[in-house]
């Protein structure tokens, strides 16, 4: 059987950017779809299962934060947004309404091919498959389970929809139980980006993931706790 097709939907009010990408994106075999403005896109963001986005930050109508947010009410499917230099605030926006990556324009097509090919291979919901059980790199605590390979969270014997960069906050705690993280730290590690000011986009975040595993096992969520004045840490319940 074939592998299915990977589609990324790209969002974009310039015609040209969005002809640039799809060529770039079609070499590397994926199908693409189009949006020109925040209010197709929303709605095909919503009504298709894409395994990408990439979403422009300003667009007639709804602009892609809001995109972003309204996306991220019901669905985890990667976003990695597209910014104009110099609008910082915009790109703190969208990690905070849970965007996983942005590229600043200009870009180089390379640069877009390269996120793309790192937050499909950590978002591949399918890589379990081909996995070895006795081999995988898991992280087992009474309630909550992390599978590294299959990028799979178990809490409360629940599975659980976690965006990229959730799941590697969480990956990134559990991979240090009992440690504290300043927010600086986390920012830096698992956003991969020095910010000033955006703090609260590690605080977004934990509090998403708290929600997500509050849903199945309060007793996962309460692992993720704050230590104040400092930051947070995944404590193992003794």
């Amino acid at each position: 059987m074939s592998d299915p097709v990977t589609t990324i939907l790209v969002v974009d009010d310039e015609e040209r950017i969005r002809r640039l990408l799809r060529m770039y994106l079609e070499k590397e075999g994926y199908m693409i779809e189009e949006a020109e403005d925040g209010e197709t896109a929303l709605r095909k963001a919503l009504d298709h299962n894409y395994d990408l986005i990439l979403l422009d930050v300003m667009l007639p109508g709804i602009d892609g934060v809001e995109v972003c947010e309204r996306v991220r009410q019901e669905k985890a499917t990667p976003i990695i947004m597209l910014t104009a230099k110099g609008e910082e605030s915009n790109r703190v926006q969208g990690f905070e309404v849970g965007a996983d990556d942005y590229v600043v324009k200009p870009f180089s097509p390379r640069e877009v091919i390269y996120r793309v090919k790192a937050i499909l291979r950590r978002s591949s919901s399918t890589a379990y498959l081909a996995t070895d059980p006795g081999t995988s790199n898991n992280i087992v605590f009474p309630h909550l389970v992390i599978e590294h390979d299959a990028h799979r969270v178990t809490a409360g014997g629940q599975e659980i929809s976690l965006t990229p960069k959730e799941y590697e906050l969480l990956h990134y705690l559990a991979g240090s139980p009992d440690k504290v993280f300043s927010r600086e730290d986390l920012l830096k590690d698992v956003w991969n980006y020095e910010f000033f000011g955006d703090l609260r986009t590690v605080d977004t975040h934990v509090k998403r993931l708290r929600e997500k595993l509050n849903k199945v096992s309060p007793e996962a969520a309460a692992m993720i706790t704050t230590v104040w004045g400092v930051g947070y840490k995944l404590e193992v319940p003794k």
